[in-house]
């Protein structure tokens, strides 16, 4: 019994530690989850306020997906190599609208992948479905950094 009771308390801290490194500061170059409360203090507070604010220090990309959708999977690997290629200029960050349903209807999600770029001082712009990694590239140009 006291064996039991030192697995499950072993686990239980495993658990815990695991929590505490997702909590951490993401490294730069990567894409980010976001779950709700994160979206909240590094997006924007739709819950204080009904006007779009972005409350970001530089442009961002967010990506909604699942973890079951082959188109998703098929784009994830650009979206980290454009994070990595961008990692001074903008943030990338991910969704998944299965754990994350209320973002998604936030911003009418109907269809994954769906990308919104947030420039900044700007309204979000969206593209849905898996466009190569040149399209992506390009509307980070055009619309996040204004070249």
């Amino acid at each position: 019994m006291k064996k039991l009771i030192y697995i499950l308390l072993l686990a239980l801290a495993a658990g815990m530690t695991g929590k505490a490194q997702t909590a951490a500061p993401p490294a730069e170059g990567k894409t980010v989850s976001l779950d709700k409360a994160a979206f909240l203090s590094k997006v924007a507070d739709y819950v204080t306020t009904r006007e779009w604010k972005y409350l970001g220090d530089k442009p961002a990309l967010i990506d909604f997906y699942a973890d079951w959708c082959g188109p998703c999977k098929v784009i994830a690997p650009s979206l980290e190599e454009l994070a990595e290629t961008f990692k001074e200029q903008i943030y990338v960050y991910k969704i998944d609208i299965e754990a994350e349903r209320e973002l998604a209807a936030l911003f009418n999600v109907r269809s994954i992948p769906f990308l919104l770029f947030i420039p900044m001082g700007e309204n979000p712009q969206y593209v849905s479905g898996a466009v190569p990694k040149h399209y992506l590239d390009e509307i980070i140009h055009k619309v996040l950094l204004k070249q």
